[in-house]
């Protein structure tokens, strides 16, 4: 027995509402079969594995005030897909599963793909940042509107919970420990 794939609605700054599917190995026919036609369809799949059907699926599909687009992806495991829009670099950040994409928020195109070691927890944007965060468990890359990644840093514990607060980006560890770093820099700071 499958599970029913899943699904969510999120309105994102700047009009764009968007409709989220996804559902584990193999379940990409049961994620499509509810694809909305209308608009630019990509498939990312590929950049995942030569097989993406096969692994975990996911459709994303924005609709804003440039018109409708649907952009796929694939993961080697069960995640629930998360975006957030990167006003200044005119971007919407998608993390899902190991990989983190740049997609210009008003087509759909691709900017950028990141591989992570680990699969990624969190995707934090500001307009204060000239960068975008991806928090995985054992990693945080700080990635330039290009998909450079501008700095980045090794944890020594897995990563179980990352927050931005008061500027700060605060790490908690399966250990139990907590980390916070200035997510201009990545230099660690004070509590």
């Amino acid at each position: 027995m499958t599970a029913e794939p899943r699904d969510a609605t999120v309105a994102y700054p700047g009009g764009l509402r968007a409709r989220w599917r996804w559902a584990g190995s193999g379940e990409g026919a049961a994620v499509f079969a509810l694809s909305e036609v209308g608009g630019e369809l990509l498939d990312l799949g590929p950049e995942v594995s030569d097989e993406p059907d096969a692994l975990c699926r996911a459709e994303l599909r924005v609709d804003g005030p440039a018109g409708a687009w649907t952009v796929r992806f694939a993961s080697a495991i069960n995640d629930e897909p998360a975006a957030q829009l990167w006003d200044t670099a005119a971007q919407l950040v998608v993390k899902y599963g190991f990989h983190g994409y740049g997609l210009d928020a008003r087509t759909g195109a691709r900017r950028w793909v990141h591989r992570s070691a680990t699969p990624l927890l969190a995707v934090f944007a500001s307009s204060r940042l000239r960068h975008v965060i991806l928090q995985g468990e054992l990693e945080t890359f700080a990635i330039e509107p290009d998909g450079t990644v501008a700095w980045r840093i090794a944890h020594s514990d897995v990563v179980t919970d990352a927050s931005m607060i008061g500027g700060r980006l605060v790490l908690t560890g399966y250990g139990g420990g907590v980390n916070a770093v200035d997510p201009a820099t990545g230099r660690a700071t004070g509590g």
